[in-house]
C-alpha cells in the first residue's frame, strides 16, 4: 500500500480529482454574480430612477417593476445553478470516496492473506475486523473530498473576499482581520486533539484485544473465580478511555467556542466601519447590505476549511496506523498469490532440506540448521519431544511458514519461490486446528477445490454493472457466483458425478454416517431443492403406510387432534402440544379459568 494517504488518493483517483477541481473553478463566476446581483437589485431596480433601462446595459429595456422581476428571476436562476454545482460535486465526491474506501478495504484484506502465520499470534482477530470494518469508515468521506473540498471551499472563500474588497477595501480588511489569529491558534490546539485521538484509538484496540482474551478464556475465569479481578481490569481500561475522551471533548469544544467568538467579532467591525461609511456617503446602502450578505456566507466555507483540517490530520494518523498494522515484516510476496487457471509445475521427486532455520518475530530459533532428504512418495514421521520444532518442520514442508535461512526443494523446485497455485493444489496439510467455515457441508467439503473460476455465468445488465464497478474500485475481477470447482483435480470433466465422488470420499474417511446424521438435522428450501422435498414427502407417506400395518400399529402412535394420545401428558393433550407461554405452563394450568380451543 502507499505510504501516505495523499499518495493513495492521487494514485487511484487523480483524473476524478482533476475533474472535480475543474467543475469547482467553473462555479466561481456564477457565485460572484449571485453576490453582486442583490446590490444591483437594491440600488438600481428598487432605488433607481432612470427607466426604462436594459439589464446590464444590453437587450430590451424595461420599466421599473418588470426590470425588478427580471433581476429577481435572474438571481433565482443563479441560486439554482450554484445549488446544482454543489449537488453534482457532493454526489460525485461521495461515490469517489466510497470507491477508494472499497479499494482500501480490499487491499487490507489482501494483506491479511499475506501475513506470515506467526504474526497472527501478535494481532487479535477482533482487532483486524475492527480496523477493516469500523476504523476505515471515516477515511472514505475524507478521501472523496481530499482535494475538491479545500479547492471548492477555498475558492468560495476567495470569491467572497474579492467581492468584499471590490465594494470597499476597509470592509475586506475587517472581514479577514481575525483569520491570522485563527490560523495560528486553531492548528496548535487541533494538534493536541489529534494526539489524544490517536491515543484513544490505541486504548480502544487494547480493550478490544483484552475483551477477545476474556471471551476465549471464559472457562478459566469460572474455574479460578477471577471474575471480580477481570471486572476491575476492564474498569481500569474503561477509565483510561473515559479520561482521554473527556479531554478530547474539552479541547474540541474550546476550539469551537474560540471559532464562534472570533466569528462574531467581525460583524462588530462591519456595523461600525460600514455604517460610518454609509453615513458619510462613501458607501451605498446596497453595497453594505450585499457585503453583509457575503460575510454571512463567508463563515460556512471557513468552517468547512477548519473542519477539513481536523479531518485531514485525523485521517493521516489513521492511515499511518493502518500501514503499521497491515504491513508487518516477512509478508508473503504478492506475486505468490496471483491467480493461475492451470499450473505447469509438478512437485514430485526428492524432498531436500539444507541447513533450515526458522525464527519467530522475537528472533528466537524454532528450527536451527535442519538438513534431511527423502522421496516424495515415502511415508515419513517426525518423532521428537514437544517443542522441538517438529511441527515447524511440517509447516515448512507445507509452505505454511518460510525459512529464515536455508533452502527446501521438491524435485529441484525451490518451495519458497513456488506460487500458491502450485503448493496449494499439490501439497496438503492437516493439523489439530480444524477450520470450518459458515455455510453448508458442501461448501466446506469442496473448499480446497475453489482456486479459479472454471465456468462463468452469462452476465446480465446488472452483473455487468457490478463487474464494472468492481473494476473501478480495484477489486477482484472474478464472479463469486461462478463455478469454482477444479473438476480435473477429481478426475471429472464437469459437475456430473461430483456428488458420487463426494460420497465416496466421505466413506473413505469414515464420515459418511456423520454427514447423513447432520443432514437429517438440517432443513431445506423446497423451492431451491424441489426433488429433495418431493422425495421427503414420499418417504413420509411410505412410513405412514407402514405404521398402519397391524404388526406394528400398537408400537407407534401418531398425533390425532380428535383422539387422546397416551404417549403425551394430560396437559399436552389439552394444549395439543407444549406451551411457549408462562400463562399456560404446567404449573400454572390450575389457575387458568378457561381454555380457548378450535
Amino acid at each position: 500500500m502507499e505510504t501516505g494517504i495523499y499518495r493513495f488518493i492521487l494514485k487511484y483517483s487523480r483524473n476524478q480529482q482533476i475533474l472535480l477541481l475543474v467543475i469547482a473553478a467553473l462555479s466561481f463566476p456564477f457565485l460572484y454574480l449571485s453576490l453582486d446581483l442583490p446590490k444591483i437589485i437594491i440600488n438600481e431596480a428598487i432605488g433607481g430612477s432612470h427607466f426604462p433601462s436594459a439589464v446590464f446595459g444590453v437587450g430590451p429595456e424595461f420599466e421599473q417593476v418588470p426590470y425588478l422581476l427580471v433581476l429577481c428571476f435572474l438571481f433565482l436562476g443563479l441560486v439554482l445553478i450554484n445549488g446544482l454545482f454543489k449537488l453534482y460535486i457532493n454526489i460525485y465526491r461521495g461515490s469517489m470516496g466510497e470507491r477508494l474506501l472499497r479499494r482500501m478495504r480490499y487491499q487490507l484484506i489482501a494483506n491479511v492473506q499475506r501475513f506470515p502465520l506467526p504474526h497472527f499470534r501478535n494481532i487479535s482477530q477482533g482487532e483486524v475486523v475492527s480496523i477493516v470494518t469500523t476504523e476505515t469508515e471515516p477515511l472514505g468521506g475524507f478521501m472523496g473530498e481530499a482535494l475538491s473540498l479545500p479547492a471548492f471551499q477555498g475558492g468560495t472563500l476567495l470569491t467572497l473576499l474579492a467581492f468584499m474588497f471590490v465594494q470597499d477595501w476597509a470592509l475586506g480588511v475587517a472581514a479577514i482581520a481575525l483569520y491570522p489569529v485563527q490560523m495560528v491558534l486553531i492548528p496548535k490546539l487541533q494538534r493536541r486533539v489529534n494526539e489524544l485521538g490517536k491515543r484513544r484509538v490505541r486504548e480502544v484496540r487494547k480493550l478490544s484485544e483484552r475483551l477477545s482474551e476474556l471471551v476465549g478464556g471464559i472457562h478459566e475465569m469460572h474455574a479460578n473465580d477471577t471474575g471480580q479481578y477481570e471486572l476491575a481490569d476492564f474498569g481500569s481500561w474503561l477509565g483510561t478511555i473515559f479520561s482521554v475522551r473527556v479531554e478530547i471533548y474539552r479541547k474540541k469544544f474550546f476550539i469551537k467556542f474560540l471559532n464562534n467568538f472570533l466569528a462574531q467579532l467581525t460583524p462588530f467591525f462591519f456595523f461600525s466601519i460600514g455604517g460610518y461609511y454609509v453615513i458619510q456617503g462613501d458607501l451605498s446602502f446596497g453595497a453594505l447590505v450585499a457585503t453583509l450578505a457575503a460575510y454571512k456566507n463567508l463563515s460556512a466555507p471557513w468552517k468547512e476549511l477548519l473542519t477539513y483540517y481536523q479531518k485531514m490530520e485525523d485521517s493521516r494518523i489513521k492511515y499511518k496506523q493502518l500501514i503499521e498494522r497491515f504491513e508487518p515484516p516477512k509478508m508473503f510476496d504478492e506475486t505468490l498469490l496471483e491467480a493461475h487457471e492451470t499450473i505447469d509445475v509438478e512437485l514430485a521427486g526428492d524432498v531436500v532440506a539444507n541447513n533450515l532455520t526458522v525464527e519467530d518475530e522475537e528472533g528466537n530459533k524454532l528450527v536451527s540448521g535442519a538438513s534431511f532428504s527423502f522421496r516424495s512418495t515415502d511415508h515419513v514421521a517426525l518423532i521428537r519431544n514437544p517443542g522441538s520444532g517438529a511441527g515447524d518442520i511440517a509447516r515448512l514442508l507445507a509452505r505454511q511458514v518460510f525459512p529464515t535461512a536455508g533452502t527446501i526443494t521438491i524435485g529441484g523446485h525451490n518451495l519458497v519461490e513456488m506460487p500458491s497455485a502450485v503448493t496449494g493444489r499439490q501439497l496438503s496439510y492437516v493439523d489439530g486446528d480444524v477450520y470450518v467455515s459458515a455455510g453448508t457441508l458442501r461448501d466446506n467439503l469442496f473448499y480446497g477445490l475453489k482456486n479459479y473460476p472454471r465456468r462463468q455465468p452469462e452476465p446480465d445488465a446488472e452483473a455487468r454493472r457490478l463487474a464494472d464497478e468492481s473494476k473501478l474500485s480495484g477489486n477482484s475481477a472474478f464472479d463469486r457466483d461462478a463455478d469454482w470447482i477444479d473438476y480435473p483435480a477429481l478426475g471429472l470433466d464437469g459437475p456430473e458425478g461430483l456428488k458420487t465422488r463426494a460420497l465416496d470420499v466421505l466413506g473413505i474417511v469414515g464420515l459418511e454416517a456423520d454427514a447423513f446424521e447432520l443432514g437429517l438435522r438440517r432443513s431445506i428450501d423446497p423451492t431451491a431443492h424441489p426433488k429433495i422435498a418431493e422425495g421427503i414427502l414420499e418417504v413420509r407417506a411410505a412410513i405412514h403406510g407402514h405404521i398402519e400395518d397391524p404388526a406394528i400399529a400398537g408400537l407407534v402412535q401418531v398425533y390425532d387432534r380428535d383422539a387422546y394420545n397416551t404417549n403425551a401428558s394430560v396437559a399436552e393433550n389439552i394444549l395439543h402440544g407444549s406451551s411457549t407461554s408462562e400463562d399456560f405452563a404446567v404449573d400454572n394450568l390450575g389457575s387458568v379459568d378457561e381454555f380457548f380451543m378450535n
